[in-house]
């Protein structure tokens, strides 16, 4: 039985890739999408006071894998494809969300009445990150950008409410998360569809670059 490695295989020196970093990985900004609006939608939904607080410990799970681990992992494979914004945005919130999970379990009950202090100082960190990543977003599509201005918008209403105590901001800030969910909900889906189909079907409006 002749071997399966010829002996052009084994005389000759492989040729070093030179293709471009990432080219021969899918595109990771789907996943990292669809992760970061689930877990947003449940927890937007307790904010927005449709669902109970009492429901409100479901969101770990989905912090923890989908919203985290999932989205981090993203952000790790944006670092492959050569993608600074996806990368620094997806390994970010992918770590939003495993804190997020950490300080709700194991630090937040021990506070006493400093927690909402300290869970406004979190808040008002997030916000200022989002802020800025809101204006690179403005060079890459239409639909990150929206994604990014909403969630610039829930940041600083979920910031405000928890500073002031009053109920309404926040609420409001529940519902301009379900918003930030359903613009990132379409971005992945556009992002998957186009993808699947090799041609535009949900448009993205890809912006002006230099």
């Amino acid at each position: 039985m002749s071997s399966t490695i010829s002996d052009r295989d084994v005389s000759e020196p492989r040729a070093v890739r030179t293709d471009p970093p990432g080219d021969h990985i899918a595109d990771p900004g789907p996943l990292g999408l669809a992760g970061f609006a689930m877990t947003t939608f449940v927890l937007s939904c307790v904010n927005a006071g449709l669902a109970s607080k009492a429901i409100e410990p479901v969101v770990l799970p989905l912090a923890l894998c989908y919203g985290g681990l999932v989205q981090l992992l993203a952000g790790m494979w944006e670092f492959r494809k050569a993608n600074t914004f996806g990368a620094l945005a997806f390994s970010s919130y992918g770590a939003f969300w495993l804190s997020f999970a950490a300080y709700v379990k194991f630090v937040a009950p021990g506070l006493g009445p400093a927690a909402g202090s300290a869970t406004g100082i979190f808040l008002l960190a997030w916000t200022i990150f989002t802020a800025y990543m809101t204006v690179a977003a403005l060079r890459t599509t239409g639909a990150v950008l929206a994604v990014f201005g909403a969630l610039t918008v829930t940041f600083a209403l979920l910031t405000i409410g928890t500073f002031t105590g009053v109920a309404v901001i926040s609420e409001a800030g529940g519902w301009t998360g379900l918003v930030t969910a359903v613009l990132a909900w379409y971005a992945s889906f556009a992002g998957v569809t186009n993808s699947t189909f090799h041609k535009t079907v949900l448009p993205v409006m890809p912006l002006a670059r230099p």
